[in-house]
């Protein structure tokens, strides 16, 4: 079905863009006349790629900006403003044309009649899976309003834990981007004068100073080589990771990690028990629920055992024992979840589950500098050593030469 591009007036004149898929220009020229709609111009989009295009899949939508889509839609609705009123109101606020054009499209499916979790469904870019279950969820129940509050309490959570990693990362990887300038000016501008020095005589080079001469010899002549490989080896590494395999062992190599392993799993965990909690009192099946959740998880290690604790709960087992039988979910989530089944308050206490894993993955943020300074001392010490002995055993040489 091909695709086309329109320009349309509404009812109070306002100009509206967006693009829609129909048989024929004909009949999106009904379909649009029959929303209320005067037709500007219909053209069909071609597929050559546009700058401006190229540009917004780079940029795409960003977290920050679907959280607040949802915050203003909840108070909108909230408050009792009807849903198309309410994603105009918001529309002539975005600034993202991605974002701004889903809109636009949305307020016509439902003007169409289409409920809002359909309408959201086409614009997989802006809306994953679990915020279209969780709204479409809320609208069989009637309570959109809340849920929409909650997803965007869920998305600010995950945009502040990113911010509060890069900030406490910040000061390890200065430091070591420091070093590695210092090592690239050391190797290309220090060594290479020492080595006119020292081949004035008959000394043989310490190898720590021939391994970087040998650097510099490949940097200087063969440049544009090595910036080839090093891109080649970044797209054959994405590409890689992007396989079944290539993700399987990345996920499972992440979660390995000294400091960053533990900070990977507890953030995967939270977001599962979070979501899941989220996703129950909305009203949403726990089949769905655990389908859903494995797909948002964030680690492939983690996804599977969601599935196969989802194959479990599905043949008629309680999802505690099948948790207990996964490595990756720690006693006291099994615990939690337990008296959740029991009790019948399983959204509640996978709430509180995911407030345990929150509070565990605030302490480690705030004490991620301190966990890394001892691996941080090993990197600089090393890299100290071997810039120190390419420099100064060549001049003990010397030295022990002049003697002679």
């Amino acid at each position: 079905m091909p695709l086309f591009a329109y320009k349309a007036r509404d009812k109070s004149g306002k100009m509206v863009t967006g693009t829609s898929d129909a048989n024929s220009r004909a009949a999106l020229l009904d379909n649009l006349k029959r929303l209320g709609y005067a037709v500007l111009s219909i053209s069909e989009k071609s597929e050559k790629v546009s700058a401006q295009s190229v540009f917004d899949k780079l940029s795409g939508v960003k977290n920050s900006e679907i959280t607040m889509f949802t915050r203003q839609l909840s108070t909108l609705i909230e408050v009792g403003v009807p849903i198309l009123t309410g994603l105009d109101s918001i529309n002539e606020q975005s600034v993202n044309a991605i974002l701004r054009e889903a809109i636009t499209q949305v307020s016509i499916d439902i003007k169409g009649g289409v409920s809002l979790a359909d309408a959201l469904a086409k614009h997989p870019k802006c809306f994953n899976q679990t915020y279209i279950s969780m709204v479409r969820a809320a609208e069989a129940s009637g309570t959109l309003s809340q849920a929409l509050e909650r997803l965007a309490l869920l998305l600010e959570y995950e945009e502040q834990t990113k911010n509060k990693i890069k900030a406490a990362t910040r000061y390890p990887l200065t430091v070591t981007i420091a070093l590695a300038i210092a090592f690239l000016v050391l190797t290309v501008a220090v060594l290479p004068r020492f080595a006119v020095i020292y081949s004035r005589f008959n000394v043989t080079l310490p190898m720590p100073t021939r391994i970087l001469l040998g650097i510099n010899y490949v940097l200087k002549n063969y440049w544009y080589i090595v910036i080839a490989a090093l891109i080649g080896l970044v797209i054959a590494f994405n590409r890689y990771i992007n396989t079944t395999l290539g993700r399987m062992r990345w996920d499972g190599l992440k979660l390995k990690l000294p400091v960053f392993g533990p900070l990977f799993l507890k953030i995967s965990l939270s977001r599962f028990t979070r979501v899941s909690g989220l996703m129950l009192k909305t009203g949403v099946p726990v089949l769905k629920v655990l389908d859903h959740v494995a797909g948002v998880s964030g680690n492939v290690i983690v996804a599977k055992s969601i599935y196969r604790i989802k194959e479990a709960v599905n043949v008629g087992r309680d999802m505690a024992s099948a948790m207990k039988h996964e490595k990756v979910f720690p006693a006291i989530a099994v615990q939690m979840v337990a008296l959740g089944e029991e009790s019948g308050k399983l959204d509640e206490l996978l709430t509180r589950t995911a407030d345990f894993f929150d509070s565990q993955v605030d302490l480690t943020i705030q004490n991620l500098t301190s966990l890394l300074e001892p691996i941080l001392v090993m990197v600089l010490g090393m890299g100290v050593l071997i810039m120190s002995l390419a420099v100064f055993l060549p001049m003990w040489n010397l030295v022990y030469v002049f003697k002679k």
